[in-house]
């Protein structure tokens, strides 16, 4: 059976593992420490950093395939490795629209695909200028790397861009500036291609950010018109052909206050919108992954419940007194439905350290569930003021 290298070491890659296991398949990852969340699980772990060649290497010797749970593997190395024989899923001529959202914008505009108007930023001037013509306020976004909100900057005016600009361009960042779009809600289509060119889609999703930061998923997107959910399904799937990706791919989308969809970003890997599979469809998105970049027949994408609804376990502000471990009875004591995924990581402020999914019919009843059972785990405190020791 074969084994399949993932570069990174993360929630992903070790989410990824658990699905390898049920497939009979290896996964060796490349992780930077022996505490991160695939090496805790993973007995085929080689330590090593992603910009390093030699790591990848020796990550790459004997795998069948080598794939990604982030996309900061400099393409110089990627070709270096398919020159030398790996066979790299997705190729670094598709993984570069993921790692460079400039680049990403422009061929989507060749493409002439749903985006917001856009220009490269190599001045104050040049950010001014963008949003004098398409009006205040803009979106300043860093060209590569940058999530959960990290290097994205608004700006009301043209005071408020200068000090951001200048202080990134001097820091060696390349910038774009984007038109901040009026919208009703962020939606995730999640696709599927394998190498042969068969490609699956999940049904759209609605994700619900705070602090730029998904901390929510409705599966799938409640009251989305069968036209829009049938547009944003298409999109993917064109998307996934004409970019040449292979592997799991989410296509953030904008629905705009007057019913458009708008491309925001683009993920070429297992994301967080897609999580919600797990639970909630036939096949998750992990094990999807590995069909698709081992190319086998892809799985049955079907719902298996009305509703999904994942919500992630953010750190705390502070963490709280009682341990995880109790905390996870207590939610179980609870809540026995809740599908619980823990990732192995500390708890700092933010961190996505886990999600739960929860299924059912109805969206309200659904949403608080999982938000309640997510907030619990956060926090030790349950939102409805419920009292774990109290008399119940």
């Amino acid at each position: 059976m074969p084994t399949v290298t993932m570069i990174g070491g993360g929630q992903l890659a070790r989410m990824t593992h658990q699905a390898a296991i049920a497939l009979g398949q290896r996964l060796r990852v490349l992780a930077e420490r022996p505490d991160d969340p695939a090496a805790q699980v993973s007995p085929d772990t080689v330590l090593g950093s992603h910009t390093d060649l030699t790591a990848l290497r020796k990550a790459a010797v004997g795998s069948h395939v080598l794939t990604f749970d982030h996309e900061h593997v400099p393409t110089e190395h990627l070709e270096a490795l398919i020159a030398e024989g790996v066979n790299v899923q997705p190729p670094p001529t598709a993984l570069i629209y993921a790692q460079d959202k400039l680049a990403m914008r422009r061929r989507l505009a060749e493409f002439g695909e749903p985006i917001p108007a856009f220009t490269e930023v190599e001045s104050v001037a040049d950010a001014v200028r963008f949003g004098d013509e398409h009006g205040w306020p803009v979106v300043i976004k860093a060209v590569r790397g940058g999530y959960d909100g990290r290097g994205v900057w608004m700006a009301d005016t043209a005071a408020e861009v200068e000090p951001v600009v200048k202080d990134q361009l001097a820091h060696g960042v390349s910038l774009l500036a984007e038109q901040k779009v009026r919208l009703r809600r962020e939606l995730s289509a999640m696709v599927a291609r394998s190498p042969f060119g068969q490609a699956a889609v999940w049904p759209v999703v609605e994700t619900v950010q705070r602090d730029g930061q998904c901390a929510v998923v409705i599966a799938p997107a409640p009251d989305l018109s069968q036209e829009l959910a049938t547009r944003a399904e298409s999109l993917a799937l064109r998307l996934a052909a004409e970019l040449g990706v292979t592997g799991v791919m989410a296509v953030e989308l904008f629905e705009t206050d007057d019913g458009e969809l708008l491309i925001n970003e683009l993920a070429m890997r297992p994301h967080n919108s897609g999580h919600w599979g797990m639970d909630g469809a036939v096949t998750g998105q992990f094990e999807q992954h590995l069909r698709a970049v081992l190319d086998y027949p892809l799985g049955d994408t079907s719902p298996l419940a009305p509703v999904t609804v994942m919500a992630n376990i953010l750190g705390a502000p502070v963490a709280p007194d009682m341990s995880m471990d109790e905390r996870l009875h207590h939610l179980f004591a609870r809540m026995p439905e809740a599908r619980v995924h823990l990732y192995g990581k500390g708890e700092r402020p933010h961190r996505k350290i886990g999600h739960i999914n929860v299924l059912g019919d109805d969206v309200a009843q659904v949403r608080e569930k999982a938000e309640r059972a997510a907030h619990w785990m956060s926090h030790a405190v349950w939102t409805d003021g419920w009292d774990p020791h109290g008399e119940h």
